[in-house]
């Protein structure tokens, strides 16, 4: 018995290895197709979305439906910049952490490149775009200007952004409250002083309005 498998193991040739290695190759890569026709019907549990599939949704961008097929991996600043080439959102860091891509969500600044797009179903954004009232700046924006509350010019849309967002709230903030709402917002410039003075301005301006 023991000499039969000898002589069986020895006889097992290349063209052999080859053969079952082949077969393997293929098994693994047809399984997930089949796996994930089984996945792709599967909701855990009601409203939640199929998992390795699209999901049409429709997101409210600076009061325009926009109809859109996303995927579940897919963020809100991916789809803005490249699906609907809505490129005033910027992207730098990708992970949270300078705040250039600030967005509005249903009035909340939020990071829209941690913010999944399918998320968003139903919900109204505002970007950068959707500030001026035609040709028309939005008092912040025009503050920016004016006071120069910009260098480089990439973080801005961000910043002001995130100043909007403050000045809805709080039409006449202090020193303090306008550093502590921007914090979440980095200028690689430095240009600090000029944005808060930025803010500032923009609130008198409002209030005259």
């Amino acid at each position: 018995m023991a000499k039969a498998k000898e002589e069986k193991r020895k006889s097992f040739t290349r063209r052999d290895f080859l053969k079952g290695f082949g077969g393997g190759a293929l098994s693994a890569a047809v399984a997930p197709r089949f796996l994930s026709k089984d996945l792709i019907a599967l909701e855990t549990k009601k409203g939640s979305i199929p998992l390795y599939s699209k999901k049409q949704i429709t997101l409210t961008i600076n009061k325009r439906d926009y109809s859109i097929g996303v995927e579940p991996r897919e963020t809100l600043l991916y789809v803005l910049r490249e699906r609907l080439n809505l490129t005033g959102t910027k992207k730098t860091c990708g992970r949270g952490e300078c705040g250039a891509c600030t967005v509005l969500l249903d009035g909340h600044p939020i990071y829209s490149c941690l913010y999944l797009a399918i998320r968003a179903d139903g919900k109204k954004i505002t970007t950068i775009e959707g500030l001026a009232a035609k040709e028309k700046l939005h008092p912040v924006q025009q503050a920016y200007i004016d006071k120069d509350g910009y260098q480089c010019g990439f973080c801005t849309p961000g910043f002001i952004m995130s100043s909007v967002a403050l000045l809805d709230k709080n039409g006449n903030p202090t020193h303090e409250e306008i550093k502590e709402a921007l914090s979440g917002n980095l200028c690689r410039c430095g240009n600090y002083t000029k944005i808060y003075e930025a803010v500032s301005a923009s609130s008198k301006s409002m209030r005259r309005a």
